[in-house]
């Protein structure tokens, strides 16, 4: 006696008949390649009876809302894109602000810089005494 075992099913129970009852610890999200997106895709295109793109979509353990998502990125052009993680987005965004925000404060400093230049100068046309480290001290 031989048993089929569907997708959902890949682990056997010790007795090698029925399947595993044990719930895996956590459940791995499945991936899909753009060529086998492709090929459900133009599966169902060719579907021109009632009944044939559910059919399809039962026999391949898929949802409709699948189907319509990957048709969205057929015509985006977007079908073999890999999405990137959120979190990525958020570090991008991040650094561009520290280093807009290093800028500003560099040209804040480079202008203090220039602003004491200018004072030091007027102190010397003046003839004003200007005070050093040793000065300040005491």
């Amino acid at each position: 006696m031989t048993t089929t075992l569907t997708r959902s099913a890949s682990r056997v129970h010790p007795d090698g008949m029925s399947p595993d009852p044990e719930v895996p610890q956590k459940a791995q999200r499945r991936r899909y390649s753009a060529a086998y997106k492709l090929q459900i895709l133009e599966e169902a295109d060719r579907a021109n009876e009632p009944g044939q793109i559910g059919a399809l979509l039962r026999r391949e353990g898929l949802y409709s809302s699948l189907l319509a998502a990957w048709r969205q990125q057929r015509r985006d052009g977007t079908l073999g894109q890999v999405r990137g993680r959120k979190g990525k987005d958020r570090r991008d965004r991040k650094i561009e602000e520290l280093e807009a925000d290093n800028a500003r404060l560099a040209k804040k400093l480079d202008q203090a810089e220039t602003i004491i230049e200018v004072q030091k100068k007027l102190s010397r046309l003046l003839g004003i005494e200007q005070m050093t480290d040793e000065d300040t001290e005491s």
